[in-house]
Protein backbone atom coordinates (compact mmCIF):
# COMPACT_ATOMS: atom_id res chain seq x y z
CA UNK A 1 0.00 0.00 0.00
CA UNK A 2 1.40 3.37 -1.00
CA UNK A 3 2.22 5.67 1.84
CA UNK A 4 1.44 8.68 -0.29
CA UNK A 5 -1.25 9.12 -2.87
CA UNK A 6 -0.51 11.41 -5.76
CA UNK A 7 -2.86 14.31 -6.19
CA UNK A 8 -3.57 16.36 -9.24
CA UNK A 9 -3.22 20.08 -8.73
CA UNK A 10 -4.66 22.45 -11.27
CA UNK A 11 -1.90 25.06 -11.34
CA UNK A 12 -1.41 27.58 -14.12
CA UNK A 13 2.26 28.34 -14.92
CA UNK A 14 3.37 31.89 -14.35
CA UNK A 15 4.52 32.16 -17.97
CA UNK A 16 3.64 30.08 -21.00
CA UNK A 17 6.45 29.28 -23.41
CA UNK A 18 4.86 31.41 -26.09
CA UNK A 19 4.21 34.38 -23.82
CA UNK A 20 6.22 37.58 -24.14
CA UNK A 21 7.81 38.77 -20.88
CA UNK A 22 5.22 40.70 -18.92
CA UNK A 23 7.60 42.84 -16.88
CA UNK A 24 9.60 45.79 -18.08
CA UNK A 25 13.31 46.03 -17.46
CA UNK A 26 13.93 48.43 -14.61
CA UNK A 27 16.68 51.02 -14.90
CA UNK A 28 18.02 53.06 -12.00
CA UNK A 29 20.04 56.14 -12.89
CA UNK A 30 21.93 57.23 -9.78
CA UNK A 31 23.82 60.40 -8.97
CA UNK A 32 25.21 62.09 -5.88
CA UNK A 33 22.34 64.35 -4.84
CA UNK A 34 21.58 67.89 -3.87
CA UNK A 35 20.02 69.90 -1.03
CA UNK A 36 16.30 70.67 -1.23
CA UNK A 37 16.97 74.40 -1.34
CA UNK A 38 19.95 76.77 -1.04
CA UNK A 39 19.44 77.58 2.63
CA UNK A 40 21.57 76.95 5.68
CA UNK A 41 19.12 74.47 7.31
CA UNK A 42 18.75 72.51 4.05
CA UNK A 43 22.52 72.38 3.59
CA UNK A 44 22.96 71.23 7.17
CA UNK A 45 20.59 68.28 6.55
CA UNK A 46 22.23 67.42 3.25
CA UNK A 47 25.81 67.65 4.50
CA UNK A 48 24.96 65.64 7.61
CA UNK A 49 23.76 62.78 5.41
CA UNK A 50 26.57 63.09 2.87
CA UNK A 51 29.44 63.42 5.32
CA UNK A 52 28.11 60.63 7.55
CA UNK A 53 28.70 58.08 4.79
CA UNK A 54 31.69 55.92 5.82
CA UNK A 55 32.59 55.50 2.15
CA UNK A 56 33.05 59.26 1.85
CA UNK A 57 34.91 59.91 5.10
CA UNK A 58 37.07 56.99 6.22
CA UNK A 59 37.73 58.11 9.77
CA UNK A 60 36.82 56.23 12.99
CA UNK A 61 33.10 56.82 13.43
CA UNK A 62 33.06 58.18 16.98
CA UNK A 63 35.88 60.64 16.32
CA UNK A 64 34.26 61.77 13.07
CA UNK A 65 30.86 62.24 14.73
CA UNK A 66 32.35 64.83 17.10
CA UNK A 67 34.22 66.61 14.28
CA UNK A 68 31.17 66.63 12.01
CA UNK A 69 28.58 67.76 14.54
CA UNK A 70 30.87 69.83 16.72
CA UNK A 71 32.67 71.79 14.01
CA UNK A 72 31.77 71.20 10.36
CA UNK A 73 27.97 71.39 10.55
CA UNK A 74 28.24 74.58 12.58
CA UNK A 75 30.28 76.39 9.91
CA UNK A 76 30.10 74.82 6.47
CA UNK A 77 26.31 74.91 5.77
CA UNK A 78 26.16 78.71 5.67
CA UNK A 79 29.12 78.95 3.28
CA UNK A 80 27.76 76.16 1.08
CA UNK A 81 24.31 77.75 0.96
CA UNK A 82 25.84 80.94 -0.45
CA UNK A 83 27.62 78.94 -3.15
CA UNK A 84 24.45 77.01 -4.06
CA UNK A 85 22.44 80.23 -4.35
CA UNK A 86 24.86 81.43 -7.02
CA UNK A 87 23.99 78.48 -9.31
CA UNK A 88 20.36 77.80 -8.29
CA UNK A 89 17.84 78.08 -11.12
CA UNK A 90 14.07 78.40 -11.47
CA UNK A 91 14.06 74.59 -11.80
CA UNK A 92 16.07 74.20 -8.62
CA UNK A 93 19.47 72.58 -8.34
CA UNK A 94 21.23 72.30 -11.72
CA UNK A 95 22.30 68.73 -10.95
CA UNK A 96 18.75 67.61 -10.20
CA UNK A 97 17.22 69.48 -13.13
CA UNK A 98 19.74 68.07 -15.62
CA UNK A 99 19.47 64.57 -14.13
CA UNK A 100 15.70 64.66 -14.66
CA UNK A 101 16.27 65.72 -18.27
CA UNK A 102 18.65 62.78 -18.69
CA UNK A 103 16.08 60.41 -17.20
CA UNK A 104 13.35 61.57 -19.58
CA UNK A 105 15.63 61.45 -22.62
CA UNK A 106 16.99 57.97 -21.81
CA UNK A 107 13.44 56.70 -21.25
CA UNK A 108 12.51 58.00 -24.70
CA UNK A 109 15.58 56.34 -26.23
CA UNK A 110 14.91 52.96 -24.62
CA UNK A 111 11.17 52.86 -25.22
CA UNK A 112 8.27 51.14 -23.50
CA UNK A 113 10.15 47.94 -22.66
CA UNK A 114 12.07 49.79 -19.97
CA UNK A 115 11.14 51.79 -16.90
CA UNK A 116 13.78 54.42 -16.08
CA UNK A 117 13.91 55.94 -12.60
CA UNK A 118 16.22 58.50 -11.01
CA UNK A 119 17.65 58.11 -7.53
CA UNK A 120 20.07 60.29 -5.58
CA UNK A 121 22.51 58.88 -3.05
CA UNK A 122 21.81 61.81 -0.72
CA UNK A 123 18.69 63.96 -0.65
CA UNK A 124 15.68 63.47 -2.89
CA UNK A 125 14.58 61.52 -4.85
CA UNK A 126 16.26 58.80 -2.82
CA UNK A 127 17.63 55.62 -4.35
CA UNK A 128 15.34 53.58 -2.09
CA UNK A 129 12.29 55.48 -3.35
CA UNK A 130 13.24 54.87 -6.98
CA UNK A 131 13.77 51.16 -6.35
CA UNK A 132 10.39 50.85 -4.63
CA UNK A 133 8.74 52.43 -7.66
CA UNK A 134 10.33 49.73 -9.82
CA UNK A 135 9.22 47.07 -7.33
CA UNK A 136 5.66 48.39 -7.50
CA UNK A 137 5.80 48.08 -11.29
CA UNK A 138 6.75 44.42 -10.94
CA UNK A 139 10.13 44.50 -12.66
CA UNK A 140 12.17 41.30 -12.41
CA UNK A 141 15.41 42.75 -13.73
CA UNK A 142 17.10 45.98 -12.66
CA UNK A 143 20.08 47.64 -14.31
CA UNK A 144 21.82 50.18 -12.08
CA UNK A 145 23.82 52.89 -13.84
CA UNK A 146 25.63 55.25 -11.46
CA UNK A 147 26.28 58.37 -13.53
CA UNK A 148 29.95 58.48 -12.57
CA UNK A 149 32.09 57.57 -15.60
CA UNK A 150 35.04 56.59 -13.38
CA UNK A 151 34.53 54.14 -10.51
CA UNK A 152 35.35 55.44 -7.04
CA UNK A 153 34.50 53.92 -3.69
CA UNK A 154 32.95 57.16 -2.28
CA UNK A 155 30.60 57.51 -5.27
CA UNK A 156 29.98 54.30 -7.22
CA UNK A 157 30.75 52.08 -4.24
CA UNK A 158 28.42 54.08 -2.04
CA UNK A 159 25.68 53.78 -4.65
CA UNK A 160 25.99 50.00 -4.47
CA UNK A 161 25.69 50.19 -0.67
CA UNK A 162 22.43 52.14 -0.96
CA UNK A 163 21.01 49.72 -3.53
CA UNK A 164 21.97 46.72 -1.39
CA UNK A 165 20.52 48.31 1.75
CA UNK A 166 17.13 48.63 0.06
CA UNK A 167 17.13 45.27 -1.72
CA UNK A 168 17.96 43.35 1.44
CA UNK A 169 14.49 44.28 2.73
CA UNK A 170 12.77 42.69 -0.30
CA UNK A 171 11.38 39.17 -0.21
CA UNK A 172 11.89 38.69 -3.96
CA UNK A 173 15.16 40.24 -5.05
CA UNK A 174 15.21 40.83 -8.81
CA UNK A 175 18.03 39.99 -11.19
CA UNK A 176 20.51 42.83 -10.71
CA UNK A 177 23.13 44.29 -13.04
CA UNK A 178 25.43 47.01 -11.73
CA UNK A 179 27.49 49.07 -14.18
CA UNK A 180 30.48 50.20 -12.14
CA UNK A 181 32.18 52.44 -14.73
CA UNK A 182 32.03 53.43 -18.39
CA UNK A 183 34.90 55.89 -18.84
CA UNK A 184 36.65 53.63 -21.36
CA UNK A 185 33.52 52.92 -23.40
CA UNK A 186 34.33 53.92 -27.02
CA UNK A 187 31.03 55.77 -27.38
CA UNK A 188 31.64 57.76 -24.22
CA UNK A 189 35.17 58.69 -25.30
CA UNK A 190 33.88 59.74 -28.74
CA UNK A 191 31.18 61.92 -27.16
CA UNK A 192 33.55 63.54 -24.66
CA UNK A 193 36.03 64.14 -27.47
CA UNK A 194 33.32 65.76 -29.58
CA UNK A 195 32.59 68.27 -26.83
CA UNK A 196 36.28 69.23 -26.71
CA UNK A 197 36.57 69.36 -30.51
CA UNK A 198 33.51 71.60 -30.78
CA UNK A 199 35.03 74.00 -28.27
CA UNK A 200 38.32 74.14 -30.19
CA UNK A 201 36.49 74.79 -33.46
CA UNK A 202 34.53 77.61 -31.82
CA UNK A 203 37.17 79.27 -29.63
CA UNK A 204 40.46 78.10 -31.10
CA UNK A 205 42.96 75.67 -29.61
CA UNK A 206 44.13 76.76 -26.14
CA UNK A 207 47.68 76.36 -24.90
CA UNK A 208 46.51 73.74 -22.42
CA UNK A 209 43.39 71.63 -22.00
CA UNK A 210 42.88 70.80 -18.33
CA UNK A 211 40.97 67.66 -17.38
CA UNK A 212 39.89 68.39 -13.82
CA UNK A 213 38.45 65.47 -11.84
CA UNK A 214 36.92 65.50 -8.39
CA UNK A 215 39.63 64.72 -5.88
CA UNK A 216 39.89 62.18 -3.09
CA UNK A 217 42.39 61.55 -0.28
CA UNK A 218 45.62 59.99 -1.56
CA UNK A 219 45.32 57.19 0.99
CA UNK A 220 42.21 55.92 -0.83
CA UNK A 221 44.39 55.35 -3.90
CA UNK A 222 47.04 53.63 -1.78
CA UNK A 223 44.31 51.40 -0.33
CA UNK A 224 43.45 50.17 -3.83
CA UNK A 225 40.81 52.53 -5.21
CA UNK A 226 41.14 52.56 -9.05
CA UNK A 227 39.73 56.07 -9.48
CA UNK A 228 43.06 57.85 -10.07
CA UNK A 229 44.05 55.35 -12.76
CA UNK A 230 40.64 55.59 -14.46
CA UNK A 231 40.92 59.39 -14.55
CA UNK A 232 44.34 59.17 -16.15
CA UNK A 233 42.97 56.65 -18.64
CA UNK A 234 40.06 58.93 -19.56
CA UNK A 235 42.38 61.83 -20.34
CA UNK A 236 44.69 59.60 -22.38
CA UNK A 237 41.86 58.10 -24.45
CA UNK A 238 40.41 61.53 -25.30
CA UNK A 239 43.86 62.85 -26.12
CA UNK A 240 44.45 59.90 -28.48
CA UNK A 241 40.99 60.22 -30.02
CA UNK A 242 41.60 63.88 -30.84
CA UNK A 243 45.19 63.37 -31.94
CA UNK A 244 46.52 65.75 -29.31
CA UNK A 245 50.07 65.74 -28.03
CA UNK A 246 50.39 64.60 -24.42
CA UNK A 247 51.86 68.02 -23.56
CA UNK A 248 48.60 69.65 -24.70
CA UNK A 249 46.70 68.17 -21.74
CA UNK A 250 46.91 68.27 -17.95
CA UNK A 251 45.09 65.95 -15.56
CA UNK A 252 44.33 67.57 -12.20
CA UNK A 253 42.06 67.14 -9.18
CA UNK A 254 39.69 69.61 -7.54
CA UNK A 255 37.38 70.07 -4.54
CA UNK A 256 39.72 68.84 -1.82
CA UNK A 257 38.37 68.90 1.71
CA UNK A 258 40.29 68.93 4.98
CA UNK A 259 44.01 69.07 5.67
CA UNK A 260 45.32 65.69 4.52
CA UNK A 261 47.01 65.12 1.18
CA UNK A 262 44.66 64.46 -1.74
CA UNK A 263 45.30 63.33 -5.30
CA UNK A 264 47.64 65.70 -7.12
CA UNK A 265 48.17 67.94 -8.95
CA UNK A 266 45.51 70.19 -7.45
CA UNK A 267 43.45 72.10 -10.02
CA UNK A 268 43.44 75.45 -8.23
CA UNK A 269 47.19 75.39 -7.54
CA UNK A 270 47.91 74.38 -11.14
CA UNK A 271 45.85 77.25 -12.52
CA UNK A 272 47.63 79.76 -10.31
CA UNK A 273 51.05 78.48 -11.47
CA UNK A 274 50.45 78.28 -15.22
CA UNK A 275 50.59 82.02 -16.09
CA UNK A 276 54.09 82.28 -14.60
CA UNK A 277 55.10 79.45 -16.96
CA UNK A 278 53.79 81.37 -19.97
CA UNK A 279 50.50 79.47 -20.20
CA UNK A 280 47.81 82.16 -20.37
CA UNK A 281 45.12 80.48 -22.50
CA UNK A 282 43.39 77.39 -21.11
CA UNK A 283 40.22 75.38 -21.52
CA UNK A 284 39.00 73.22 -18.66
CA UNK A 285 36.49 70.38 -18.38
CA UNK A 286 35.55 67.89 -15.69
CA UNK A 287 34.88 64.40 -17.10
CA UNK A 288 34.08 63.09 -13.61
CA UNK A 289 30.68 64.82 -13.76
CA UNK A 290 27.96 63.62 -16.13
CA UNK A 291 25.89 66.72 -15.32
CA UNK A 292 26.85 70.25 -14.40
CA UNK A 293 26.62 70.99 -10.69
CA UNK A 294 28.07 73.22 -7.98
CA UNK A 295 31.59 71.87 -8.49
CA UNK A 296 31.57 72.76 -12.18
CA UNK A 297 29.35 75.84 -12.42
CA UNK A 298 30.73 77.63 -9.36
CA UNK A 299 34.12 76.12 -8.57
CA UNK A 300 35.45 75.63 -12.11
CA UNK A 301 33.52 78.17 -14.18
CA UNK A 302 33.73 81.05 -11.68
CA UNK A 303 36.08 80.56 -8.73
CA UNK A 304 38.99 78.96 -10.59
CA UNK A 305 38.55 81.31 -13.54
CA UNK A 306 39.02 84.29 -11.23
CA UNK A 307 42.11 82.68 -9.69
CA UNK A 308 43.66 82.03 -13.12
CA UNK A 309 43.02 85.55 -14.40
CA UNK A 310 44.23 87.09 -11.15
CA UNK A 311 47.49 85.13 -11.52
CA UNK A 312 48.06 86.65 -14.96
CA UNK A 313 46.05 84.37 -17.23
CA UNK A 314 44.24 85.92 -20.18
CA UNK A 315 41.78 83.38 -21.62
CA UNK A 316 39.87 80.81 -19.60
CA UNK A 317 37.03 78.71 -20.96
CA UNK A 318 34.94 76.11 -19.16
CA UNK A 319 33.71 73.25 -21.38
CA UNK A 320 30.31 72.13 -20.00
CA UNK A 321 29.55 68.61 -18.81
CA UNK A 322 27.88 66.30 -21.32
CA UNK A 323 24.51 66.83 -19.60
CA UNK A 324 21.61 65.90 -21.92
CA UNK A 325 23.48 66.20 -25.22
CA UNK A 326 21.88 63.87 -27.76
CA UNK A 327 25.09 61.88 -28.27
CA UNK A 328 25.57 61.52 -24.51
CA UNK A 329 22.02 60.25 -24.04
CA UNK A 330 22.50 57.85 -26.95
CA UNK A 331 25.62 56.23 -25.50
CA UNK A 332 24.08 55.89 -22.02
CA UNK A 333 20.97 54.27 -23.51
CA UNK A 334 23.13 51.95 -25.61
CA UNK A 335 25.14 50.96 -22.53
CA UNK A 336 21.93 50.00 -20.75
CA UNK A 337 20.55 48.21 -23.80
CA UNK A 338 23.74 46.20 -24.29
CA UNK A 339 23.63 44.98 -20.68
CA UNK A 340 19.98 43.99 -21.07
CA UNK A 341 20.66 42.09 -24.30
CA UNK A 342 23.71 40.32 -22.89
CA UNK A 343 21.62 38.84 -20.10
CA UNK A 344 18.45 38.01 -22.05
Amino acid sequence: MALFRARNYDIEPLFHATDKPRAKIGVLLANLGTPDEPTTPALRRYLAEFLSDPRVIEVPRLLWWFILHGVILRVRPRKSATAYRSVWTSEGSPLLAISKQQQIAIQQQLGDGYSVKLGMRYGKPAIATALRELQHEGVRQIIVLPLYPQYASPTTGSTFDAVAAELKTWRWVPELHFINHYCDDPGYIATLSSSVREHIEREGKPQKIIFSYHGMPKRYLLAGDPYFCLCQKTTRLVQEHLGLDKNDCITSFQSRFGREEWLKPYTDVTLQQLPAEGIKDVAILSPAFSADCLETLEELAVENREAFLHAGGEKYHYIPALNDRADHIAILAEKIRSVALSTS
